[in-house]
């Protein structure tokens, strides 16, 4: 599966595009739509490469979920999935009893999952709970 252009809405709509490089909240230093790799203070990017990192990170985030989930997913469920492991990283998806629980065929026991990991250096993010909030809204489609 791929990420749709809805997927792709909700992970800008948390990651705000800056062209400078900056420390996020822990410390990272980060460039364009939370773009990390090769990044150091002082480095700029233009729009255009901002861009074109975001959608190769969501390639990224894309692949870690295709790999390691091993049941049927719907669109929605893919695109939050997607935005939680943009967010969250690969490594922390691969080792998470969100995924464990996935795996098992327990999809509500892994929606209820997304709001458990609104945490950055130990203290509670509002802007990390609203967006594990909208993941798992996505994750359970419209009408769940």
């Amino acid at each position: 599966m791929e990420c749709s252009q809805s997927g792709l809405d909700l992970i800008k709509s948390f990651e705000s595009c800056r062209l400078e490089a900056y420390l996020d909240s822990r410390g990272i230093p980060t460039l364009g739509f939370g773009h990390t790799f090769g990044v150091r203070l002082g480095l700029q990017c233009t729009q255009e490469q901002a861009d074109a990192w975001l959608l190769e990170d969501v390639q990224s985030a894309v692949d870690s979920v295709n790999r390691l989930v091993k049941v049927p997913l719907t669109q929605g469920q893919m695109d939050a999935l997607v935005s939680f492991v943009y967010n969250c990283g690969s490594g922390n998806f691969a080792g998470s009893t969100l995924l464990k629980l996935l795996n098992s065929g327990d999809y509500d026991g892994c929606a209820g999952q997304f709001t458990r990991w609104d945490l950055s250096g130990g203290n509670v993010v509002a802007g990390l709970l609203r967006r594990r909030e909208a993941e798992r809204e996505e994750f359970n489609g419209p009408g769940i």
